[in-house]
């Protein structure tokens, strides 16, 4: 397969094919992400798109499931998108699941009808980048829009039909009692916008980004691993969702946690209540073990 530079997609997305329909990320301003920052936004050519699919065919035969890249690939036009769709469910007979990230600007760009067309066209998948629901928070890091706006592309991806994972960042505001209002507000705007997956990561700096110059400078002091529990004990004890399923198992998370809510949510809470009252090592990942 042909791909331009480094290719991220969502540990979900794993056993999906990886089709890259634009380079990098259109936004690719937030100061806590290093994925795109040696990319230049562009969309690439249909005839190319087409050409990789028609190699994917080639190389793997039929196919179920295919995740549309790089960052924010909703930002091309909603026309290239549909015949993207329309050539991959035409070449993939047994294709039942495409997935896509798509940035809250980018989703808010389109009209609720666009977004409909491209749910009923075949896109199934959308994971959006809350991060947060704290609206300082999310004009610090430079995210493109504050919490209302983040709740606005949420709930149309949600009232579009969309299977929506809403990611969510633990860490994201540093030490201090800000810490506290990011979990709390973070927990409000999920239980607003209702989506069906809450995938939580732990913020990782990286060098490169604005995020890993302010650790380096004292400007940021990132949280260890019981105050990153802490966050994810606030924002459990705070959703209020039926059927949500809360998805904590990323490389970067401390501690492993996954289940339904309400059905698991004691289940989780006494887990992460007894690795914050016994402070055990044992329980956690180990840092050379957490990763991007």
């Amino acid at each position: 397969m042909r791909y331009e530079g480094q290719i991220f997609r969502p540990f979900s997305e794993a056993n999906s094919y990886l089709l890259q329909a634009t380079i990098g990320c259109s936004h690719n301003a937030c100061t806590f992400c290093g994925m795109y920052k040696k990319k230049k936004y562009r969309v690439r050519s249909m005839e190319e798109i087409k050409e990789d699919i028609q190699m994917a065919r080639e190389y793997y035969g039929d196919l179920e499931k295919v995740f549309i890249c790089d960052g924010d690939a909703i930002a091309m036009e909603t026309h290239q998108l549909l015949e993207i769709l329309d050539t991959l469910y035409q070449t993939f007979p047994s294709l039942r699941h495409v997935g896509s990230y798509v940035g809250p600007r980018s989703t808010l760009s389109k009209s609720n009808s666009e977004l409909r067309s491209l749910r009923e066209g075949g896109l199934v998948k959308a994971y959006l980048g809350v991060e947060t629901g704290d609206d300082r928070l999310l004009k610090q890091v430079k995210k493109g829009v504050g919490a209302q706006e983040m709740l606005e592309a949420g709930r149309k991806l949600v009232e579009s039909g969309f299977n929506l994972t809403a990611m969510i960042l633990l860490g994201l505001a540093g030490k201090g009692p800000r810490s506290r209002e990011h979990a709390l507000a973070t927990a409000d705007i999920i239980n607003q916008i209702r989506p069906k997956y809450l995938a939580a990561m732990t913020v990782t700096p990286v060098p490169g980004t604005v995020l890993y110059q302010e650790v380096q400078n004292g400007e940021f002091q990132v949280l260890d691993a019981f105050e990153t529990l802490e966050e994810m004990k606030i924002i459990l004890e705070n959703i209020s969702l039926d059927d949500l399923k809360f998805v904590g198992v990323h490389a970067s998370n401390y501690l492993p946690l996954q289940g339904t809510l309400p059905r698991d949510k004691q289940k989780m809470l006494d887990t992460v209540e007894l690795v914050l009252n016994t402070r055990n090592h044992s329980y956690l990942r180990a840092e050379s073990m957490r990763g991007l």
